[in-house]
């Protein structure tokens, strides 16, 4: 049947939303039929792909629509074009079937599909025979989605794609293209309502900024060397062995000569050795997904399945991964699916509506960052988010992701007043679809990927954080003990003399301390925004904010718990962190900050080594207080230990007086060594301390405890 010329007109002028019912190849009683848009040509000889003539196509329109019957059956066809002195070849993407297929549908419909990163997406292929690239977006609302990219002049009528009816996903095989090509989709939403192009959700790669168009990238190519590293985190519990971690921005640790980023193996080169010398267990990155605004530290995300293009390659974070791993670290990803820009090219409103968030601004608008709200009750919203969790693992082999902001995704009333927010069906504050969204990718991340971890970054007194989910908790491995962080660090900025009257901030937090599986973050939110540096926080003169701020980190590595510390601190930074800017490495060069650097390095070394000190981090039996009420000489006293290991006796002597003879009450009399003392004169402390160790005897020991200084004693009977 001869189509209206209407649809003609349509299809010629890009506006057609179902080119593939008019173009290609189609079968009929007559044989085949084919139709073909070729704009500047002005014949087209049709041929098959092993290059036997079908036939010439007839011009029915100078605007370069050709068509004609043709020898064979239906199948994939290319075309010689001439036209005004000039010769080419074209593989006709609209006769190639469709790559999708029925399961996927079935399984998209449902929610469940957890491989969507194979198959939406830009994929390179062979299909049919040809090498290309298969497209496909989710757009259910779009009236007709083409895929504009540097290889069809950014013009939306060339490749106009087939949609998929039942769950409105749509799809292209383009021919002849491969790897390193620039693309988005032009999309046509509800009565014609043309959007500004959009990037890909599911771009493995994208643009370096302030370029928005996603890349077509190669199958992985990288071969993997971990398998040992990931074998033994598959068949331990996480919360009996030592989890030291260093926050990075990779932006900022440090810069090449030029003030540039470094790319991924220039961080190889220096962060790795960096960490493993330091004696941390895992690097964790601020977000490395692709983000448009640098002054975001990557929480901004547009682009959820892409390395971000700052540091090179995607190739090059699987060999920093691979890299780290062959070096005994593990890497972790601070992941946020908590909200997303509203950038033109990205999720905002994608096609036409509010797909991917809530059209309610009282739901789907975050106040405090303004950005929009993933609308997790939706399924395929939800697929999309737990789809890149599982992804992150699977292709860059990474050991756990931190999750951002989840108070803000447990509460619809979170940083909203009164008549700002919409209640649940009960009437309630809570956001149940983002409790069963986190469970579900807790569920997946531990069923899929045995050894990797996640971390919640939760602020609030919801029960069951890192208990499973299907206790009903909400499934995560640690969260964040925000409450230690808040607690001690206004302790620490207290004078000594003051602090005798706030002994219970540092007493409360032991109250909780094994009600989850607890990290304790000293993170990047403590140093920015006009908070200073962690020392700088510290009470005192000089001598003694770096004496304080020694007290507190062996303290700290001491604390139930397992430990964070954002770059930086390792080596007390004086300004507050930037990204614009690398870290002050030149305060290497002094003592001070170079003594608490070898006493993070010390303290991790000690924490790794001794099983005391992180067997039992989360188990209430790992702690017991020896003084717990010497408020008027500010002393803190514990005990950490484990079965069938040699107990830690910790004092800490908040105050700059010394205290000699202290008595210490012990449970076992006998030798204990001094394993560490924050006052030592290789951390440029005074040197006070215990001699090498003490001797306990009638279940009490007197011992020297130097000014603002934490000690550790180790039973040896």
């Amino acid at each position: 049947m001869k189509p209206p010329r209407a649809a003609l007109d349509a299809l010629i002028e890009g506006r057609n939303a179902d080119p593939f019912a008019l173009l290609g190849p189609h079968e009929g009683p007559g044989g085949t039929f084919l139709r073909a848009l070729v704009p500047g040509a002005e014949a087209v000889t049709a041929f098959d792909l092993s290059g036997t003539a079908l036939g010439d196509l007839k011009s029915v329109d100078t605007r370069g629509l050709f068509e004609g019957a043709v020898d064979g059956p239906a199948q994939p066809v290319k075309y010689r074009a001439r036209g005004h002195g000039a010769e080419w070849w074209i593989t006709d993407p609209y006769s190639f079937g469709p790559v999708l297929g029925p399961l996927d549908d079935f399984l998209m419909g449902e929610g469940n599909h957890f491989r969507l990163y194979d198959k939406m997406g830009a994929h390179l292929i062979e299909h049919q025979g040809v090498a290309g690239v298969h497209f496909a977006v989710w757009a259910p609302n779009a009236e007709r989605v083409a895929v504009v990219g540097d290889f069809n002049d950014w013009n939306p009528g060339r490749h106009v794609m087939r949609r998929r009816l039942d769950v409105g996903v749509w799809e292209i095989f383009i021919p002849d293209i491969g790897e390193g090509r620039a693309y988005k989709f032009a999309i046509t939403g509800p009565h014609g309502a043309e959007q500004p192009m959009k990037a890909d959700p599911f771009a493995f790669a994208a643009e370096l900024r302030p370029k928005t168009a996603s890349v077509t990238t190669a199958p992985p190519q990288h071969v993997w060397k971990d398998a040992p590293h990931r074998e033994h985190w598959s068949k331990i519990d996480p919360r009996r062995v030592p989890i030291s971690i260093y926050e990075v921005h990779a932006g900022s640790w440090d810069r090449d000569e030029n003030g540039w980023y470094l790319s991924w193996d220039a961080l190889a080169d220096r962060l790795i050795p960096y960490v493993v010398e330091m004696g941390f267990t895992h690097i964790e990155f601020l977000p490395i997904s692709e983000h448009p605004y640098d002054p975001s530290w990557g929480y901004q995300t547009t682009g959820l399945y892409a390395p971000s293009a700052r540091f090179g390659d995607v190739e090059g974070f699987s060999r920093f991964v691979d890299g780290a791993h062959r070096a005994g670290v593990g890497v972790i990803l601070d992941w946020v699916p908590a909200h997303f820009p509203t950038d033109a090219h990205g999720l905002s409103h994608f096609d036409g509506t509010a797909l991917y968030e809530h059209e309610d601004p009282r739901q789907g608008f975050h106040p405090d960052w303004n950005t929009a709200i993933y609308n997790f009750g939706r399924r395929e919203v939800s697929s999309f988010l737990v789809n890149n969790a599982l992804f992150w693992p699977e292709r860059y082999h990474i050991d756990g992701l931190r999750v951002d902001a989840v108070a803000s995704m447990l509460y619809r009333d979170y940083s909203r007043k009164d008549g700002e927010w919409v209640p649940n069906e009960q009437g309630g504050r809570e956001n149940w679809e983002a409790v069963e969204f986190l469970r579900q990718v807790n569920r997946q991340v531990y069923g899929q990927h045995p050894g990797v971890f996640t971390v919640a970054e939760e602020s609030t007194a919801w029960p069951g954080v890192s208990a499973p989910a299907h206790d009903g908790g909400l499934g995560f491995g640690f969260k964040w003990n925000m409450g230690f962080m808040h607690d001690t660090l206004q302790y620490m900025a207290r004078e000594p003399v003051h602090r005798r009257h706030h002994h219970g901030e540092i007493l409360f937090g032991l109250h909780y301390a094994f009600d989850e599986n607890f990290v304790l973050p000293l993170s990047h939110d403590e140093v920015v925004h006009g908070k200073g540096s962690l020392l700088t926080k510290m009470a005192g003169d000089d001598w003694q904010k770096f004496a304080n701020l020694r007290a507190y980190y062996a303290f700290m590595w001491a604390y139930p718990g397992k430990k964070l510390l954002f770059m930086g601190q390792e080596f007390a930074q004086r300004e507050e962190w930037s990204e614009d800017r690398p870290l002050d490495w030149h305060l290497r060069c002094s003592h001070a900050h170079e003594g608490v650097r070898s006493l993070v390095r010390d303290l991790n070394h000690l924490y790794r080594d001794t099983p005391a000190l992180h067997a039992r981090d989360c188990e209430r039996e790992g702690f017991e207080w020896l003084v717990a009420d010497d408020s008027a000489q500010s002393v803190f006293a514990w005990l950490r230990k484990a079965p069938g290991e040699k107990p830690v006796a910790v004092i800490a002597n908040m105050t700059p007086v010394a205290r000699a003879p202290y008595r210490l009450p012990l449970p076992h009399d006998g030798r204990w060594t001094e394993v560490l003392n924050s006052d030592a004169t290789q951390y440029w402390g005074s040197g006070l301390g215990n001699m090498g160790g003490v001797d306990a005897s009638d279940g009490a020991a007197w011992v020297t405890l130097p000014p603002l200084a934490t000690v550790m004693l180790r039973f040896d009977g």
